[in-house]
């Protein structure tokens, strides 16, 4: 093979690619900052040319107690941090995974933990509330999600231009069985905002684990950085290739990683390890 034809080889190789990008955050209580920040970030990515662009858990809000987020929880299609979502993808003409916001759930005191999905006229495609709810009693921290939101109970992929894409949030990162529900998923989104006491052991083996055994690419959006509440998150949001490798990372502070998903290419290392197709599924223990 010359020269010539294994350059011809790389550039066929990457006619599918496009460009993604996640969106790190430090959010604080106030929900109109937040957005603020959100809006220079995204637009930031958008210039970079990401067409698939992921928020992290909470974007817009970050509150001084638990509570907070009850106090400004959503309508299924109302209110400024939809309008917000919305509006921004149809600018920028991206898809914009709406990291998770408080959405109303059956009880007043309590909210669902929602991740939406915009497509690039702005049209709300696809919705995923947060099955497995955080909980953690370790020295001084303790979280217990369940007293303030309500879990959801299904799997959600929303087919894209970009392939089917899964849709997850933060703890569920540590469910393998999920993204195994997803049956084959191009792409997984998780929207974060991991404690920086599990986080530093935990996030990015993890992260790397759900893109290896799926095959799939992941873009890890988290928080990270210090909070005005005092929680510290680990940041780290990172974009991983099916082959486990990290294509691009932030450790701390609010900004964007960017890197290209590649179709052919993944769609290859499916051909070359078909573990997925070797699957052997095991009965339920009683």
């Amino acid at each position: 093979m010359s020269v010539g034809d294994s350059t011809q080889q790389r550039i066929a190789a990457q006619v599918n690619a496009f460009k993604v990008a996640a969106i790190q955050m430090a959010s604080g209580p106030n929900v109109t900052g937040n957005l603020s920040e959100a809006r220079r970030l995204i637009s930031k990515a958008a210039e970079q040319g990401a067409r698939l662009v992921v928020l992290p858990e909470f974007f817009a809000i970050m509150g001084m107690t638990e509570q907070d987020k009850v106090a400004v929880r959503e309508q299924p299609g109302q209110g400024p941090i939809q309008s917000f979502l919305s509006e921004t993808a149809r600018k920028h003409k991206i898809w914009l995974v709406g990291g998770s916001i408080p959405m109303a759930a059956g009880s007043p005191n309590k909210v669902k933990n929602t991740c939406l999905v915009f497509d690039d006229h702005g049209r709300q495609v696809a919705s995923y509330d947060k099955m497995h709810l955080f909980n953690l009693e370790l020295g001084n921290e303790n979280y217990h999600e369940a007293n303030t939101i309500e879990p959801g109970n299904k799997v959600v992929v929303v087919d894209s231009p970009f392939g089917r894409i899964g849709l997850a949030i933060c703890y569920d990162l540590r469910f393998p069985e999920l993204f195994r529900a997803m049956k084959n998923v191009d792409i997984i989104v998780l929207p974060s905002a991991f404690t920086e006491t599990t986080g530093r052991m935990h996030w990015e083996v993890l992260v790397r684990a759900r893109a290896i055994e799926n095959l799939s690419y992941v873009i890890a959006a988290a928080q990270g950085g210090y909070h005005v509440n005092g929680r510290e998150t680990h940041g780290n949001s990172m974009i991983v290739d099916p082959w486990g490798r990290v294509l691009d990372r932030l450790p701390r502070g609010s900004g964007v990683v960017v890197a290209d998903i590649n179709p052919s290419y993944q769609s290859s290392l499916r051909s070359s390890l078909p573990a997925l197709a070797h699957r052997i599924l095991f009965s339920s223990e009683k």
